[in-house]
């Protein structure tokens, strides 16, 4: 420590220079001015010493709470976390190797925080200044996409007698990916003029759940509405039920028709088989329908079914309105698309007794794709060194064996290559950094669906650290409300796909999942402008986190903010593009203008 008089030498050194020293030959008034004087100096010396040493203290506290406040960021997960661990009742997939991922990702989970640790404690300073919101954050480009409403209800022609056989149709998939399934199956029927049977669905090892049509949606309600389309059956007439379909060349498996076939393909490969036998069976059958070319009232009939036709249970319904008023903390608020999702039990959202809803509270929903099929389907690494690539490489060979046979036999794109195109799911850490650059404030309510990560629920501490009012079902439905959905995946994720479409604002972090793309869909055509979603361009996003250690807080947010304002332009359906997705076109939507 340096003295208060080493510290005035060392600014005046002329002070304490030998040759200015001389002897004292007495007392006088010289030297009693000079006693007069060194006292005086002492007194400043010593105050200039105490500021010096107040600064250092003021300095060193400043670096200790940035210290701790990065120890607690990288080290929050040893700690013990209000969010339940995820359990099979999850809306992502009951995973025979998620067990023994989970318990040994672990030490990688610090891996990859640590790559983000320095935006993320940027990000907590940056909530912390509770900063207003930017103006747009909740709402869409009103003018221009409230210019469309929805007109996939009304039709244009004769009801079709499905004098051609009858077809059979077991979807693959999940939930979202069986749906798409069963609008192209409804469409093929009326192109074929086939009585279509309720759909089926195949069982996955993935998913994992033995739900059918008829647990998830009304089936009366499809049949009814869709009527004057197509001529809808339960079952096949008994004379049929008893046919081998495999061995009189009735069974179509998806290997056997190329991914999105054109109308063409259906009239003159499918047709003759249905007119020779009766009966045609498609097992497998998902995207296998092109969107162009195809007839303007076929597109129509297939937005139909989506948005109008495929309603859920009342079970599902029920249950998805007591998840909607929780998540709205019992405000009493109806938003404009319940009763296009809930249905009668919209009304239960109202708070009894109470003849004004209080202050409308918000909620953000965020979809977070990154379960471990998502993540071992990429082919992308995520930190966690080799143990991570063994782990992934082992799922791929149980779960996606041709993905697997050609990673070995291929030149695939690297890891690094696939991330700076935009081809790997984001992180909930990237996600979490998303959302604070733009704009949304601490208190933010935010819904997470998919909420079985990889690697754990520990996963969640980077957001939870930085938001600390996120939720899942599970936190907000009990274990007995939930009871009737144990284990059947596709029935959580229904109500994961109510919680995301009802919501204020929905932010997907993969353009590419079938639930994401139905959501935003489903906020289109029932919105009316009002419901804005967040698309983030991942290729821009993947060049803004690469710079992750120099970046400023200041210039991530704003890049941020404009590669994400880039993406919420209103736009009509591209050519080829899924009318799920983008039903602003001719086909589904009108225009008002």
């Amino acid at each position: 420590m340096v003295s208060a008089s080493d510290f005035d030498a060392l600014q005046h050194p002329d002070r304490c220079s030998p040759t200015s020293r001389t002897p004292r030959l007495g007392p006088s008034r010289l030297s009693s001015t000079r006693r007069s004087q060194s006292h005086s100096s002492s007194w400043f010396r010593r105050k200039r010493a105490k500021m010096l040493l107040a600064l250092i203290a003021l300095l060193a506290s400043f670096f200790f709470v940035n210290w701790f406040m990065l120890f607690r960021l990288q080290y929050q997960h040893d700690a013990p976390h209000p969010i339940p661990k995820p359990t099979l009742r999850s809306s992502s997939a009951s995973i025979s190797l998620q067990g023994k991922v989970n318990n040994k990702t672990g030490n990688k989970k610090q891996s990859q925080k640590g790559n983000y640790v320095r935006l993320l404690a940027l990000a907590a300073h940056a909530l912390a200044e509770n900063k207003r919101e930017p103006k747009d954050l909740w709402q869409e480009p009103f003018v221009p996409a409230s210019a469309w409403r929805p007109c996939a209800d009304q039709r244009n022609w004769e009801p079709n007698e499905g004098k051609n056989g009858y077809i059979l149709v077991t979807a693959n998939g999940g939930i979202n990916q069986q749906r798409v399934g069963v609008c192209n199956a409804v469409v093929v029927a009326r192109l074929l003029n086939s009585t279509l049977v309720i759909p089926k669905f195949m069982y996955s090892s993935v998913w994992r759940d033995v739900s059918q049509f008829s647990d998830i949606y009304q089936e009366e309600h499809f049949i009814n509405y869709l009527t004057p389309d197509i001529r809808i059956v339960r079952e096949l007439p008994k004379e049929l039920q008893s046919l081998d379909l495999g061995a009189i060349g009735s069974v179509v498996t998806d290997v056997d028709m190329e991914k999105e076939a054109k109308p063409s393909f259906y009239l003159k490969r499918i047709l003759p088989i249905i007119r020779k036998n009766q009966v045609v069976h498609f097992v497998g059958f998902g995207n296998r329908l092109a969107f162009d070319p195809i007839p303007f009232e076929l597109q129509r009939l297939r937005c139909r079914c989506n948005f109008h036709a495929l309603q859920f249970v009342p079970r599902i319904q029920e249950t998805g309105a007591l998840l909607l008023k929780r998540l709205r903390e019992h405000s009493g608020l109806v938003g404009p698309l319940d009763h296009h999702l809930v249905g009668p039990f919209a009304e239960s959202i109202k708070e009894k007794g109470e003849h004004n809803a209080k202050k409308a509270a918000k909620y953000l929903a965020l979809h977070l794709r990154f379960e471990i099929d998502m993540v071992a389907h990429s082919l992308c690494e995520f930190g966690g060194g080799e143990e991570e690539r063994k782990e992934l490489e082992a799922y791929r060979e149980i779960h996606f064996p041709a993905l697997a046979l050609l990673k070995r036999t291929t030149r695939l794109p690297s890891p690094s290559e696939l991330r700076s195109e935009g081809l790997c799911p984001l992180t909930p850490e990237e996600s979490i950094l998303m959302l604070a650059a733009l704009g949304f404030n601490r208190k933010t309510q935010i819904f997470i669906a998919g909420s079985n990560l990889y690697g754990g629920h520990s996963r969640l501490v980077a957001l939870t650290s930085l938001y600390p009012k996120l939720v899942t079902k599970e936190n907000l439905l009990s274990s007995t409300e939930l009871e009737p959905f144990a284990n059947y995946s596709s029935q959580l994720a229904a109500l994961d796909f109510i919680g995301c479409t009802a919501s204020d604002a929905f932010a997907m972090t993969d353009s590419g999942s079938q639930l994401s793309s139905l959501v935003s869909g489903f906020r289109i055509y029932y919105g009316g402008g009002r419901m804005p979603t967040i698309r983030p361009n991942k290729r821009r996003l993947a060049s803004i986190f690469m710079k992750n250690s120099t970046i400023e807080w200041r210039v991530f947010e704003q890049r941020m903010r404009k590669a994400v304002r880039q993406t919420k332009h209103v736009q009509t359906r591209p050519k080829a593009r899924s009318v799920y997705r983008y039903p602003r076109c001719k086909d589904c939507m009108c225009r008002t203008d």
